[in-house]
Parts: C-alpha cells; structure tokens; sequence
C-alpha cells in the first residue's frame, strides 16, 4: 500500500492527529472480576466513550492540543454520540467516517474494587477504515507535528499512517495494542517513540515483564528492532525509558495513589506524551514521560475511560 505524495489539499495543520480507534465502553463495576463461568453480581454501570485511539486524541485535546481523529463508526446512536463526543472536546471530525457496514465498535468493561479491569473489544466499523480514508486525510498527516497510531484498527492501516507521518518528517508514537507476536518490522522503522506496556512488551519479545529488570530486557530488544526510543509502562511501578541514543535504562517512578479504576491510563499517557512532543519539543523524552506519567495516575482516581482524563485548568501548573 502506498499513499501518493502529491495530493492538492488546504489541509489545517493540527499539533496531533491520531490514526485509530473508536469504543463505546460498556463498563460494569464489581467486587471482583469473575472466573470462568461464573455469574457475580455488580453495583455500578456506565456507558462511556472508549478506543485507545480515541482515548488518546481525547486527551491530547484536554490537554490543549490541537487535535484531529482518522476513524470510523457506525451509521447508529453510538457512531452519532461519538461524533458529538469529539466535537464537544475539541477535536476535529473531518476525517471521522461512518459507515452502515458494521456497528461502531464496543468493548464491555468489568471493572473490580480494586480498580483492575478485564476489555473485551468488538472493533465494528473500526476494522473498515481504509485506504480511501487515509487518502483523503494524507494531507492532514503529513502537516502534523505528531501523528499517533495503534492496532484496534487493521494493522496495514496503521502502519501506512506511519510510514506517511515518518516520511514527511513527522514524529511518531506508537502503541502496539493490542500486542501482536509477529509486528511487521516496519512498524519499528518508522517509530520515533515505541510506546508498550509490559503485556505488550513480553508478547513482542518473548521477554515475561515482571518487574522493572525484566523490562529493560525487553526494552533492550525492541530497540535491537530499530525504533529510535522505548517506553515501557509499569503501571503503579512508572514507566522505563531507552533510547539509541542513550541505552542505558532510566526508569520513572510515579506516585503512589489508591487507584480508583486504571482503564484508558495508558491511553492517557500516550495522549499527554503525544501533546508534549508536539507542544513542548524543547522538553527532553524523560522530562515528557515524568510529565505524562503524572496526568495518568490522576486519570487512574476517578471512574470511566475518558470520563476520568484530566484537562489543563485541573492540573498543576508545573506541568506546563
């Protein structure tokens, strides 16, 4: 698949623009997360707005980042409510498709007292965005100051966003969600920042992430695959961070909190991390991780995916 380069277009330049996913997240609460072919009784549920890679526009967008979404939804209530859900947080929808092939995506969410969850995701309408669709937003792409990417939609599609973004010289952040054992290698060719939990990362390396050691093991290998730099995120544990340029791990330790539910944390800090990158690119790597490591343990004390992403007037000045 290749996208022409020379495409006539009056294309506004956004600081992000996001290739991915939409979810409408169906999240119930409940004591715990049930076994095998057990029925347990909840005490809570929402309806919200999900998608790793809606989730991470979302909250590039809260942050101040002027952001634009590359998916697409059902012709249904849930396709409409999502549409209105990126307009009402200031992201632009011009490239938001819908269609009446299939359903807009969904992923029903338990979520235990803890806060720990378990997704299962039916992606719709998010596996049939296309081509046709990154051709008419090529433009938009290649103006970015940083493009987003990550794998609920289909995986060639992803990667030729990158390798449009990468080409033109945009800085690119990938987060392989879901992991997939066997990754194009172009993926890592054409990513400037490699963003993976430690799931992620043992399904990409073969390396069992169990701790902060165990990550830069994994770390180590997924630069040998020839992205620029690697974040590994540890959840309560923080995130690590290698570079090429500098090899050695540095691990980012963040604060302690009593999580309320983590869903769409890691997707928070994609987000700020992408708004960092494109709105601070003065800031050093470790600087925008530590930064964006602390928007998304504020996400993790409130209810909801995107319901509970944090914007720019709630957080502390010294972020900014």
């Amino acid at each position: 698949m290749s996208i022409p380069a020379n495409l006539p277009s009056a294309a506004a330049a956004y600081d992000i623009v996001v290739v991915g996913s939409c979810m409408t997240d169906l999240v119930s609460f409940t004591p715990r997360l049930p076994k095998a072919g057990e029925t347990i009784h909840g005490h809570k549920f929402i309806i919200g707005f999900g998608g790793k890679g809606a989730n991470q526009c979302i909250q590039a967008a809260r942050l101040g980042a002027k952001s634009a979404m590359v998916c697409k939804v059902g012709k249904d209530s849930f396709g409409e409510n999502y549409i209105q859900n990126f307009k009402s947080n200031g992201v632009s929808t011009e490239y938001v498709g819908q269609t009446s092939e299939a359903s807009t995506g969904v992923a029903p969410i338990t979520v235990n007292d803890d806060g720990q969850n378990a997704i299962v995701i039916v992606a719709g309408a998010n596996l049939l965005l296309n081509c046709e669709d990154l051709v008419r937003a090529s433009n938009t792409i290649r103006s970015a100051k940083v493009v987003v990417c990550q794998l609920e939609i289909q995986t060639a599609i992803s990667l030729e966003a990158l390798k449009i973004a990468h080409g033109a010289g945009v800085k690119t952040i990938f987060n392989p969600a879901p992991a997939i054992a066997d990754l194009d290698p172009d993926f890592y060719k054409n990513t400037d920042v490699f963003c993976c939990n430690e799931t992620e990362a043992e399904i990409l390396t073969g390396v069992e992430v169990a701790n902060v050691e165990d990550a830069k093991k994994a770390g180590s290998r997924l630069l040998e695959k020839g992205c620029t730099s690697v974040i590994v995120t540890l959840g309560a544990e923080g995130t690590l961070l290698m570079s090429q340029g500098q090899r050695a791990p540095l691990h980012i330790p963040t604060k302690n909190v009593k999580a309320v539910d983590t869903t769409g944390a890691g997707d928070s800090f994609v987000g700020a991390l992408a708004f960092y990158m494109a709105n601070y690119p003065c800031l050093d790597l470790e600087e925008m991780s530590r930064r964006a490591c602390a928007i998304a343990t504020i996400s993790t004390q409130a209810q909801g995916t995107q319901a509970s992403y944090p914007s720019r007037p709630q957080l502390p000045p010294e972020l900014f």
